[in-house]
Formats: structure tokens, sequence, C-alpha cells
């Protein structure tokens, strides 16, 4: 199977999301290899990166699903290889 690494950059503006973005992100674990959240108060948002090597397929899927939470945002870039 080939696999590429991407990193999802995730914006979260409603808080309510978090655990559905939680539950999405176990749900892809065996893909992911990092992750790092940012809570920026001043804004009351919070800022989620996670770098991820997977099936193209497996990328784009929690990229989408992520992104059709409410009050929630997403961009993927992928690696060339």
């Amino acid at each position: 199977m080939e696999t590429r690494v991407a990193v999802i950059s995730i914006i979260v503006e409603d808080i309510k999301a978090a655990e559905k973005i939680n539950a999405l992100l176990h749900q892809y674990r065996e893909y992911i290899i990092g992750r790092m959240g940012i809570p920026y108060g001043a804004k009351e948002i919070s800022v989620i990166s996670v770098a991820i090597d997977g099936p193209m397929g497996a990328i784009s899927a929690l990229s989408g699903k992520l992104g059709a939470l409410s009050g929630v945002s997403t961009k993927t870039v992928y690696s060339k290889v």
C-alpha cells in the first residue's frame, strides 16, 4: 500500500466540536505521526496540526470529515512522495 505524508491544519472556532474531533483522530490513529494543539484565548479558537502518514484515501477522508464538522475548518498539505 502506497502512503503519503501530509499535514492537516485545523482551526476550531466552536469548542463543542472538540469531542468529535478527538473521536475522528482516534479513529485514524494508526496513520497519525503526531499532533500539536494550541489554544488561542485572545481569539477564542484552537489551532491543531496533525502529521499523518497513510493512504491518500484515508487522509482525504479524515480531512473531509473534520472539515464537515460545524465550527471547524481544515486544510491539508501533501508531500510529493
